[in-house]
């Protein structure tokens, strides 16, 4: 399996930097965008250094580097995720403002009907937010909140971050235990 990940500028970076450590473990190939944005919190909020980030992935790309072979619907992959997704890239996603390297290659994910999964982190969310959204689900992509289920009695930030991985790999299909499932 080959996969796009972009982690852009929202409070939440840990969330996509958990979701590259599960696609490792997993052995998907991986291609990571990072926002200007999400570089900066990484660093803040998570405290490790960006090229940290970046060796978790098979390979990495500036959000600006049009010419990467992933701005191309040609590029051979099974789907992209965006986690977490700010307001701004859920707008230019659903709006084909392929202006970026994040926008420009979750627009070919959506016009070749491959997976894409935007996880918006953003709270609350305005009225032309939320109409970006739904045209995202209109259009074929599936829009996650980051919002973690408590029923599995999380005990630390890593727990909740491993509810929401988990779920993300489900949507790939992509078998884990990250997270204890309802009933079991």
């Amino acid at each position: 399996m080959k996969l796009i990940v972009a982690i852009t500028g929202a409070s939440g970076t840990g969330y996509g930097i958990e979701l590259l450590k599960a696609l490792k473990e997993a052995k998907v190939e991986t291609h990571l965008i990072l926002s200007e944005w999400a570089e900066r919190l990484i660093e803040e909020e998570a405290g490790i250094k960006v090229e940290e980030v970046k060796k978790l992935a098979s390979k990495a790309y500036d959000y600006k580097e049009m010419d990467a072979a992933i701005s191309s619907s040609s590029f051979l992959v099974d789907g992209m995720i965006v986690c977490p997704a700010t307001v701004k890239t859920c707008s230019e996603i659903a709006n084909a403002d392929s202006s970026n390297l994040v926008s420009r290659a979750a627009d070919n994910i959506l016009k070749m009907r491959k997976t894409l999964v935007v996880c918006i982190r953003e709270t609350p969310l305005s009225g032309p937010c939320l109409e970006n959204l739904a045209k995202i689900a209109k259009y074929g992509g599936i829009v996650m909140p980051l919002s973690p289920g408590f029923y599995q009695k999380p005990k630390s930030i890593k727990d909740l971050e491993a509810f929401i991985v988990g779920k993300a790999l489900d949507l790939f299909g992509i078998k884990n235990e990250k997270f204890e499932r309802w009933g079991k």
